[in-house]
């Protein structure tokens, strides 16, 4: 029986150590402050994300852009371009 208990504490000695050894990996890193991916990331598949419009409300731009060109209300319209002369 005291061969049983000698072996119990390297036992649980050798679970403990799995144990941290598995909490210690996984699938980031942390090293001098910088945050690092695993190997694995290549493995992952790449994300698209749209870059965004300069201005974000489009809607309302194209509004704003209409109204800018419009002519004022009661006022004439503009004579239609000379074709060849900017």
């Amino acid at each position: 029986m005291k061969i049983m208990n000698a072996k119990r504490p390297t036992r649980w000695g050798l679970l403990g150590l799995a144990w941290l050894l598995a909490a210690g990996t996984g699938c980031q890193t942390w090293v001098a402050g910088m945050t690092l991916p695993s190997g694995h990331y290549l493995e992952h598949p790449p994300q698209y994300i749209p870059p965004s419009p300069a201005y974000p409300l489009t809607r309302e731009l194209g509004t704003q852009e209409e109204t800018a060109v419009a002519p004022a209300p009661g006022a004439e319209a503009l004579p239609p371009p000379i074709p060849g002369r900017p």
